[in-house]
């Protein structure tokens, strides 16, 4: 099959394009080979694969000394890369503190191959098409290339033992296989898990119940949004679950890892750990002119006729599971509505059930959708007591310093946040890679944290087989 190479980009200005092509290099080999990366400036060098999500951008939304400006694009043809490159470019011209990457792409029906066979970087970066993302993750660990990927990594039940062989392959080759978990860098939830770690606030977690658990998150997520600034227009194979994963496997894979690391820190949670209790979805329903406008679409393709129903696209966005981590119950809930309401945006819900008090974060229109944190003491607390405790906890403990407390009413509390600490769901992306790169330079993913990726993958993949079979 023909092969097209990208020498000049339309409507891009500040990137350079050249092929990626022509035969291994001396170079390259030594790129390929194992790295002992020691924080140097421009050690770590990218190479973009398929690109089809906009994390995939946001990773380069901000420079990194130790990541060299070049970065290897490689992808077929189309849509996809087009937007992945525009975005690029908008960070490299915008007016306050602009990037300054160097895209080399290559196109073509052989991307993955050219790649696995040219590699000239050490860090894969994979945000896109779910449905061949275990494949990219698992070839790329076995031709011996770190991996930085976007979640989620895996989105069928059928691919959770290649993606388990991937972590194993990773170990023995020495190499770096992570996802991307932003939403541990949210304000409200690092705060919510350093309260949830003392015993005169929090107490002990709850064992809980399916109708009342010890840990409860609800994300809510929308398709018509703005990222950068500007209106995101989503490829039409977003909305084709058979490609991009139900949602039950998809965000809730930032809300069972927050139930992890929030619940139970710096521990290994096992497969043997989980008690799947029910699980179950449902369709976010899509008209044809919604569609068009999110996806600049006039019709539905044909891989999405089997989701069409009376005119309109059944999208299964929508799950919920409900499982015992330890012997505590957590239940998981992800929502996908067309567009936000006015102000609005994405939402986060968490509640955590403690033997002295709850931890609640909301964010909706009472918060003007911005996250918040309170404290609700249990019913017969000594209030006087807690009051104080609290205070000492949140003004002088936590490592986030300038926080205070607001009354809400006789056993309610708000952590009242400095704006600072507030940056957003794309400034938590250079947070993440910064984590990344430093565990590169240690040599390795921790341990405890390779687990709990099992560990978490094997909870969507289970909960979605669960919902499948109970229809």
């Amino acid at each position: 099959m023909k092969t097209s190479l990208i020498l000049v980009m339309v409507a891009i200005s500040s990137a350079t394009l050249v092929s990626c092509g022509g035969g291994k290099t001396k170079k390259s080999e030594q790129t390929a080979s194992k790295s002992s990366f020691t924080g140097a400036k421009g050690e770590v060098k990218l190479m973009t694969l398929d690109p089809g999500h906009f994390h995939a951008s946001l990773v380069q939304k901000d420079m990194y000394d130790q990541v060299s400006p070049e970065v290897y694009v490689y992808a077929p043809d189309g849509f996809d890369v087009k937007e992945h490159l525009k975005r690029i470019d908008g960070f490299n011209t915008r007016a306050e503190n602009p990037t300054k990457w160097v895209e080399k792409v290559y196109t073509g029906a052989d991307y993955l191959d050219k790649m696995l066979a040219e590699k000239p970087g050490n860090v894969v970066v994979i945000a896109g098409n779910n449905r061949i993302k275990t494949e990219y993750i698992k070839k790329s660990v076995d031709t011996g290339l770190n991996v930085f990927s976007d979640k989620p990594m895996v989105i069928v039940p059928e691919k959770f033992a290649e993606l388990e062989d991937a972590f194993k392959t990773a170990k023995e080759k020495g190499v770096l296989l992570s996802d991307i978990m932003t939403e541990r860098y949210e304000i409200t939830s690092n705060i919510q898990k350093e309260l949830s770690q003392l015993p005169e606030i929090f107490g002990t977690l709850q064992p809980g119940t399916p109708e009342k658990p010890a840990v409860e998150t609800i994300s809510v997520h929308h398709f018509y949004k703005s990222v950068a600034g500007s209106p995101l227009i989503r490829p039409a194979w977003y909305f084709d679950t058979d490609q991009q994963g139900e949602g039950i496997v998809d965000v809730t894979t930032h809300l069972v890892d927050l139930v992890q690391w929030e619940c139970f820190p710096n521990q290994a949670i096992q497969k043997t750990d989980i008690e799947m209790l029910s699980a179950k979805h449902w369709p976010t329903i899509i008209t044809k002119d919604e569609f068009k406008d999110v996806t600049q679409q006039d019709q539905f393709p044909d891989f999405l006729t089997k989701d069409v129903k009376d005119g309109k696209l059944n999208v299964f966005a929508n799950g919920e599971m409900v499982y015992k981590i330890k012997g505590a119950v957590a239940k998981i809930s992800v929502e996908w509505r067309f567009k936000a309401p006015a102000g609005g945006g994405d939402t986060h819900y968490s509640i955590m059930r403690g033997s002295n008090c709850s931890l609640l974060i909301t964010q909706g229109p009472e918060e003007k959708f911005d996250p918040t944190l309170y404290i609700i003491a249990n019913e017969g607390a000594d209030l006087g007591l807690f009051a104080g405790n609290l205070e000492k906890a949140v003004v002088q403990d936590l490592p986030q310093t300038g926080m205070t407390l607001e009354k809400v009413n006789k056993n309610t509390w708000k952590v009242v946040i400095p704006q600072s600490y507030k940056v957003g769901h794309e400034a938590h992306f250079a947070q993440v890679t910064e984590k990344y790169l430093g565990w590169l330079k240690e040599g390795k993913v921790p341990d405890l944290e390779v687990q709990n990726m099992i560990t978490k993958y094997y909870i969507t993949t289970s909960a979605l087989k669960m919902a499948r079979e109970s229809k």
